[in-house]
């Protein structure tokens, strides 16, 4: 199973002693957000994750004891580095900071294990196609050969973004159009393989390949692992990614990325990174409860036979 530590929030960021500590306990409790009542408890074990999964928009606070999980574990890492300034991502280094951190990372895990993300791709006044375009040429210039790949995906209109950016303007096929092939002419033009997430469109005529951000396939070229054949189920509408479990909590990412999904509100998401979180709570945001359900999550391997045994994976959890 993979087991994926930045979906809900940027743990890596804001939570570094937390999730050090959770693989150093070799544990991790996880509430439902749908039914809070129920909470899955995964073990942090070589022996019971195939591969760790990693998405930050700033490394620097982990790096110093980074080598703690990567040692043990197969991992894979994706940053995000954007266009965007503090008006749109309050708390997030600039990119001359994020690409200095990008080679860090680079230096301990090697750039195959390494996908640059470039999204969500939105519009603004002032974040144009030509501004992208500009911005994104410069940082596959700075990126190739450093990186992977690069992933983009185009901003989705859910109904919260009405109210946190009314500044937004809506993508039309003409600008999804513009995008696509500069973006696919530019990454091409580097070296850089691109690919969308979570966008259904076809832009394959620009040299963009449609695939998940997460696929046992590039998770496997990473690690050098082999995986058995499984259907990828994706998350959501668009989503082509394998299947994982996240240990975060929504509502909880300080970053304050105003097109941010995760959070209802930046307000919240600081309260409970200030009030909610204890780093030695197995739970990234408070403690069991005494009518908590505490349910053993199921860990099966996706790797092949042969390649579970060589990795000391004789049985499935």
């Amino acid at each position: 199973m993979i087991i994926n530590t930045g979906a809900r929030t940027d743990t890596v960021r804001w939570y570094t002693p937390w999730l050090l500590k959770r693989f150093e306990e070799g544990y991790v409790l996880a509430r439902n957000p749908l039914f809070p009542g129920s909470v899955t408890r995964y073990e942090l074990t070589p022996e019971a994750v195939d591969v760790v999964e990693f998405c930050s928009k700033d490394y620097r606070p982990i790096l110093p004891h980074l080598h703690e999980i990567t040692d043990r574990f197969n991992t894979h890492f994706q940053y995000t580095i954007t266009a965007y300034g503090r008006d749109i991502e309050p708390r997030v280094p600039g990119i001359d900071a994020s690409v200095d951190t990008l080679y860090e990372l680079e230096e301990i895990v090697g750039a195959r294990r390494i996908c640059w993300r470039y999204d969500p791709v939105l519009l603004t006044r002032d974040y144009t196609v030509e501004r992208h375009l500009e911005t994104f040429a410069h940082l596959c210039g700075r990126l190739a050969g450093h990186v992977d790949r690069c992933i983009f995906s185009f901003v989705e209109m859910y109904r919260k973004l009405e109210f946190n950016m009314p500044e937004l303007i809506p993508l039309t096929e003409k600008d999804m159009d513009r995008l696509a092939e500069g973006l696919g002419r530019i990454a091409n033009g580097h070296g850089i393989r691109i690919q969308t997430c979570g966008t259904n469109g076809d832009w394959s005529r620009y040299g963009i390949h449609p695939s998940g951000c997460m696929t046992l396939g590039m998770l496997g070229e990473a690690n050098g692992l082999e995986f058995r054949k499984l259907k990828h189920r994706g998350t959501r509408h668009g989503c082509h990614c394998i299947e994982s479990r996240d240990i975060g909590a929504y509502d909880s990412c300080v970053c304050g990325c105003r097109y941010c999904y995760a959070n209802k509100s930046p307000e919240e998401a600081l309260e409970n990174y200030r009030t909610a979180h204890d780093p030695d709570s197995p739970l990234l945001l408070g403690h069991l409860r005494a009518d908590d359900r505490v349910v053993q999550g199921s860990q099966k391997t996706f790797l092949t036979r042969e390649c579970a045994a060589r990795q000391g994976q004789p049985t499935l959890l």
